[in-house]
């Protein structure tokens, strides 16, 4: 949408108060970030109020799932439009600056997944989306709703906007999908992940490759060692498993249990080296007992997961587990979702512990005034969901510049550590 308005005439500004139109791409996932979609209307629609910005228009997941629901409980906003009329976002915007106020709900299927982009990330490390919607229809999760099935691009367009990202100076590849192991299953009748993982890393000037989004189901041994294998991936995956108990993971409509996923990750640690394994949990799902919650922190406790977050269930409409019997009261799943991030910093604090002495490479993201250190990130952590490296140098480092750091210290699970 950005680079369509750049190439209309428009000019992108980073303050919204200096704008003529605010756009919101909005979040309907879970309820947490509807209401953040929903504060950040309400701050801009104040801005408007009083005269700073001509126009808001509205956009994304949430507008896509509630459509004339928004113009009816958000007044403030001057135009509605779904994620099919992504490319329709320069008649959107031009039409409100006339005083319109479309509404423009085309089928889902419409959303481009291929074209120009202009990166809103810094430009050493870039995300790479390889496909859009979902076809797990796992029960508590409205994504296929909202997004609809899973669709593959081609892995020649892929291909192609990685070297243009390696072009821009783009070091770090963070490959994305709802689904990212199911890659190539619509469009190529196979699962081609692996395929794609080795030819991106033929890409002159990328250094990382990370994988999110990956699926157990689909966590073969062609994929670990693809991984194992091509030192450009960093070894690092994040599978999101939401439960280990098998009467919850059932209700879910997810893979396995705890014996089935121990193996998986056993296998996994064995085949690729120094993995790092990140993963996310549900909390109070409807049904969970004690016991199945007392199952889950055990296994976290097992397994220690370098990387993990926690959500409590968020009762989504629309969804088989909103209707679902035996709802846990919301005190109760935030009661939960505390503990087992509470067990889990222990855990990650104990990882950090054990990196003192070691060197790692760290992309360098910037300088902290408060610490006067520099701070970065290693192959151990992805951008916005995990931790810094805090180090001190000599000779300042460039941002995107790989530095060499000796770890000295962890504190409240992030490191610090003296550049060599």
């Amino acid at each position: 949408m950005m680079a369509r308005l750049q190439k209309a005439g428009y000019t992108l500004v980073d303050d919204a108060s200096c704008a003529d139109v605010a756009i919101v791409n909005t979040c309907g996932f879970i309820e947490a970030a509807k209401k953040e979609s929903i504060g950040e209307i309400l701050e801009l629609g104040r801005l408007k109020k009083a005269g700073c910005i001509k126009a808001l228009v509205v956009t994304g997941c949430m507008a896509e799932r509630y459509q004339q629901e928004i113009r009816k409980e958000l007044p403030e906003a001057d135009a509605v439009c779904g994620i099919g009329a992504d490319a329709d976002i320069v008649e959107v915007v031009d039409r409100t600056l006339r005083g319109e106020h479309p509404e423009l709900f085309p089928d889902k299927m419409l959303l481009p997944l291929c074209g120009e982009r202009i990166q809103s990330t810094p430009p050493y490390s870039s995300y790479l989306k390889i496909a859009e919607g979902c076809d797990n229809r796992c029960s508590y999760c409205a994504i296929p709703l909202i997004r609809g099935p899973y669709r593959s691009r081609p892995m020649e367009s892929i291909l192609e906007e990685a070297e243009t990202l390696a072009k821009n100076g783009t070091k770090e590849l963070i490959v994305i999908a709802q689904d990212t192991t199911r890659y190539g299953c619509d469009l190529y009748k196979k699962r081609m992940l692996p395929e794609l993982l080795q030819k991106l890393c033929k890409v002159d000037g990328i250094v990382w490759i990370r994988v999110l989004y990956c699926y157990p189901d689909f966590m073969t041994e062609e994929l670990m060692d693809t991984i194992a294998r091509e030192p450009k991936i960093v070894k690092y995956i994040d599978l999101p498993l939401q439960h280990c108990s098998g009467t919850v993971l059932r209700a879910m409509r997810r893979f396995g249990n705890r014996e089935k996923l121990t193996a998986l990750i056993q296998k996994m640690r064995a085949r690729i080296p120094g993995l790092i394994l990140r993963t996310t949990m549900i909390a109070g799902f409807p049904g969970e007992t004690e016991e199945d919650f007392a199952q889950l922190c055990a296994f976290i406790k097992e397994i220690r997961f370098e990387r993990l977050g926690c959500f409590a269930y968020s009762q989504e409409e629309d969804t088989p587990a909103a209707e679902m019997e035996n709802q846990i009261e919301e005190e109760e799943k935030r009661r939960r979702a505390d503990r087992v991030m509470e067990t889990q910093m222990g855990i990650m604090q104990d990882w950090g512990e054990a990196q003192v002495g070691k060197v790692l490479d760290v992309l360098t993201e910037g300088f902290e005034e408060e610490t006067a250190c520099w701070f970065g990130r290693s192959y151990a952590d992805a951008p916005e969901i995990d931790g810094r490296i805090y180090f001190t140098a000599g000779e300042a480092p460039a941002p995107g510049q790989f530095v060499r750091v000796r770890i000295t210290a962890c504190m409240d699970c992030d490191l610090m550590g003296e550049a060599e």
